[in-house]
């Protein structure tokens, strides 16, 4: 069977193909020669967060669908031990590949989510993380928010914390459809049946995706909120902010020079466009 007949069922595979698809674009297009120059720069993602991150000098972190590594390696410029996850062969091999030329010992496996502790396991890695980090874009390829809570404390020890930064749900729901330009209420907020999208342009570096087609899946704030505390989390931080790192639609958002983000150009305080959570796996 065509996998796009059935995406639901099929979102690892069709969304492993965009993935590799993407690597040799996001290649050119993450400030790789920044990192080459410069043994102290960060992620524009990690370094927005420099403020509500605890100390990570010394702790032992994994980045849950870390891609080309980019973050990872930021956060192991913050003094952390990182080990990397994802589910695109191509994005680990290139991530192996970067953490070996700028100089960090940093272990890349291939696994998606749900798998994480048996893969790891498998790998000969020990569980019992400090903390778990997940950036931006990344909680959408997931169908099930509550076994990505299970999975996240499958790999923590008591204790630990989980960070994320992440798009707000709010903007996964709006599209450019409407008649006049503007940009409304289109998609579901919360859960529901896959997505199925062809983008053939990615968000960083020039070219085309050669697997264009990719299943997304929104989550409610209370989804994602009520999956940790099922799972024994402690919510200790929650921030909105206006901005992202990325531009979603060229002629709706501009670039924000104090925080090198983009907002809505007219009156950006109107959309919640991502979030930083941290939530810590209690003891007892």
């Amino acid at each position: 069977m065509d996998p796009l007949q059935d995406p639901d069922a099929n979102y690892l595979e069709i969304n492993k193909a965009n993935w590799d698809s993407r690597v040799d674009l996001h290649l050119q297009g993450y400030n790789l020669d920044k990192f080459r120059s410069d043994s102290t720069y960060l992620s524009d993602v990690v370094r927005f967060d420099l403020g509500r991150f605890p100390d990570l000098n010394g702790l032992r972190g994994i980045h849950f669908q870390s891609h080309i590594g980019t973050d990872t390696i930021s956060l192991a410029r913050l003094g952390a031990t990182m080990f990397g996850l994802d589910l695109s062969p191509k994005s680990v091999a290139a991530a192996n590949q970067l953490a070996l030329e700028f100089g960090h010992e940093i272990r890349f496996i291939e696994s998606d989510v749900y798998s994480a502790a048996s893969l790891l396991s498998a790998s000969h890695v020990d569980l019992d993380f400090d903390f778990v980090y997940t950036g931006v874009g990344a909680l959408c390829w997931l169908p099930d928010i509550k076994e990505w809570s299970k999975a996240v404390k499958s790999v923590l020890r008591k204790g630990g914390f989980l960070f994320i930064r992440e798009a707000h749900p709010v903007v996964w729901t709006l599209s450019e459809k409407r008649e006049d330009g503007g940009i409304s209420l289109e998609y579901d907020y919360f859960a529901g049946p896959g997505l199925l999208l062809s983008d053939e342009e990615s968000y960083a570096g020039e070219g085309t995706v050669a697997s264009p087609a990719n299943v997304s899946f929104n989550h409610s704030l209370s989804q994602i909120f009520n999956s940790l505390w099922d799972e024994g989390f402690e919510i200790d931080l929650f921030e909105e902010h206006n901005s992202l790192p990325w531009r979603p639609w060229e002629k709706d958002f501009v670039l924000n020079e104090t925080n090198g983000e983009y907002t809505l150009k007219d009156r950006p305080n109107r959309l919640p466009a991502s979030y930083t959570l941290k939530a810590t796996l209690k003891k007892d």
